[in-house]
């Protein structure tokens, strides 16, 4: 693809009434409007956005991130009126859950009308919207006045952008902008709902989680899917975000299963075997906040304190991208319980995981 020149536009959220904030928010609204490509700061992770409405806008988000077209992406909304021109009919569960839950990380899939196009859904018929909770995107949705389509600012399959320097990192020269607004809240994806099936269906645990959801409006199972995923499926996906290997780092990732009492030993075990191996391995570790580093760890990220995987989901992708950095050529990190975020946390650790 040609290469552009990205601009990187500074906007402190608490400041968005500054005239620096006015200049930069006004300027990626216009190259919204005209087509282009602007990466934006959402409460989850930055994304990759376009008018949504508009289909050669949304296929440039897929050249520039060099995604397939069988992988549908999410639109964002600054307000529930922009819904009108998107969605046909909104399920009384679906109203619940917003009323609950937006702004905020949980996108809907929900019946789209004609004026989406099919690149946004490969196809499919509901499209999955969110309203972000971040001040940011927010205003610059309402400031370009369409919704915007926005999977993560990263290249295909990499691991998801959660600061400016992440998105450069990975598309500087392939985008218009980027909107620096500094790093993001939660640090990992959206909870992605069916609310149109009984029980409910979530294709992709987020920060909004089953019990939450089930407490809000009724009946809700996890995706399974009756064929097995491939890398390069023959159909469209039928959400955004269950695609079988997404999140990766360059390192190769190994992860490692215990409770907290045992996580000290199984690294220390796991790091010895690999330096052990004479293969030249340079290894980095994902290391919770209460467990020592294990000897021959060439590098080691603070993972966050493994009872509040809060943290542990706020500096996983940042923590994945600075081994990386560092040079390791595979990655030791501990799989945490499946409660609450941690749900989310192991699906992307075990698609990161997963082998071409």
């Amino acid at each position: 693809m040609k290469e552009m020149k990205t601009l990187r536009l500074v906007v402190d959220p608490a400041r968005l009434e500054s005239p620096e904030a006015e200049k930069a928010l006004e300027r990626a609204a216009e190259i919204l409007r005209a087509g282009g490509l602007v990466a934006l700061p959402t409460e989850t992770v930055y994304g990759l956005g376009a008018n949504a409405l508009d289909a050669a806008a949304v296929g440039r988000i897929f050249t520039a991130k060099e995604r397939p077209g069988w992988d549908p992406v999410i639109v964002h909304v600054a307000d529930e009126a922009m819904l009108e021109g998107l969605v046909r009919d909104l399920p009384e569960a679906a109203r619940k859950l917003m009323k609950a839950f937006w702004p905020g990380p949980l996108t809907l899939l929900l019946p789209r009308t004609d004026a989406v196009p099919d690149a946004v859904t490969a196809g499919r018929p509901l499209v999955g919207v969110r309203m972000p909770a971040h001040p940011v995107a927010l205003e610059l949705i309402r400031r370009a006045g369409v919704p915007v389509a926005a999977p993560s600012a990263n290249l295909f399959g990499h691991t998801s952008p959660t600061t400016a320097a992440h998105v450069l990192a990975d598309l500087d020269g392939r985008i218009d902008a980027v909107l620096d607004a500094g790093p993001t809240e939660h640090g990992v994806e959206s909870t992605v709902l069916d609310p149109c099936q009984n029980p409910m269906v979530i294709y992709r645990p987020g920060a909004v989680t089953r019990v939450q959801i089930r407490a809000t409006a009724g009946a809700v199972e996890n995706y399974r899917s009756n064929e097995v995923l491939e890398a390069e499926p023959r159909a469209a996906l039928p959400s955004p975000g269950v695609g079988v290997r997404h999140y990766a780092p360059k390192a190769r990732l190994v992860l490692i299963e215990g409770n907290l009492a045992e996580l000290g030993a199984r690294l220390a075990e796991a790091a010895l075997d690999l330096v052990g191996a004479g293969a030249g391995e340079r290894v980095g570790v994902m290391l919770p906040t209460e467990v020592a580093a294990p000897a021959g760890a060439a590098a080691v990220v603070a993972m966050g304190r493994w009872a509040v995987p809060e943290e542990m989901a706020r500096g996983l992708y940042a923590g994945l991208r600075a081994l990386d950095g560092e040079g390791c050529t595979v990655i030791l990190c501990p799989l945490p319980p499946s409660e609450g975020i941690g749900a989310a946390i192991r699906d992307r650790l075990l698609k990161a995981g997963n082998k071409d």
